[in-house]
Order: C-alpha cells, then sequence, then structure tokens
C-alpha cells in the first residue's frame, strides 16, 4: 500500500464525515439563526431559550436521516474490508 492509497481512503473517509454531518450541522445552524432573529425582534435576551428548539430539531433530523446517516457510513465500511487484500499488498 502506498501513500496515494492511503490518501484516497482518507479522502474518502473525510467526505463522508462531511456528507453525514452537514444535514444535521445546518437544521442546527438553521435554527438557531432563526431563534436570533426572533430573540432580536422580541428583545427576549435569554441565552437558554435557543437551546430547546435546536436539541429537538436536531433529534428529529437524527430521527428522519438516521437510516441514511447509517447506510453511508456502513457503505463505506464494507468497500473498506472488501477492499482489504488490496491494501495490504
Amino acid at each position: 500500500m502506498d501513500a496515494s492509497v492511503v490518501s484516497n481512503i482518507i479522502r474518502e473517509g473525510l467526505f463522508i464525515v462531511i456528507k453525514v454531518s452537514a444535514p444535521i450541522l445546518l437544521v442546527s445552524l438553521i435554527t438557531g439563526l432563526i431563534v436570533s432573529v426572533f430573540q432580536t425582534v422580541t428583545s427576549i435576551q435569554e441565552q437558554t431559550l435557543t437551546f430547546v428548539p435546536k436539541v429537538l430539531l436536531t433529534f428529529a433530523g437524527i430521527i428522519l436521516l438516521g437510516n441514511w446517516m447509517g447506510t453511508q457510513i456502513t457503505d463505506f465500511m464494507y468497500q473498506l474490508w472488501t477492499n482489504f487484500s488490496i491494501y495490504i499488498r
């Protein structure tokens, strides 16, 4: 196994991490933005107000996208294990 194969595996692994985490991070970001705009408009300065909506919507996102996320990670691991004989050369 040479450096290009290792580099390719690392690149694919990082891409999977970004692809799987991006939807949940976007849900959290958009929720925080909406709550911040609401706080600005209503002049409510409660710091804990953003916590509950973020937790609930992030949890809902994990419930909705969890199967897809697991499938992406499982497919990547399956690809690594099926090509294992190529990597040990």
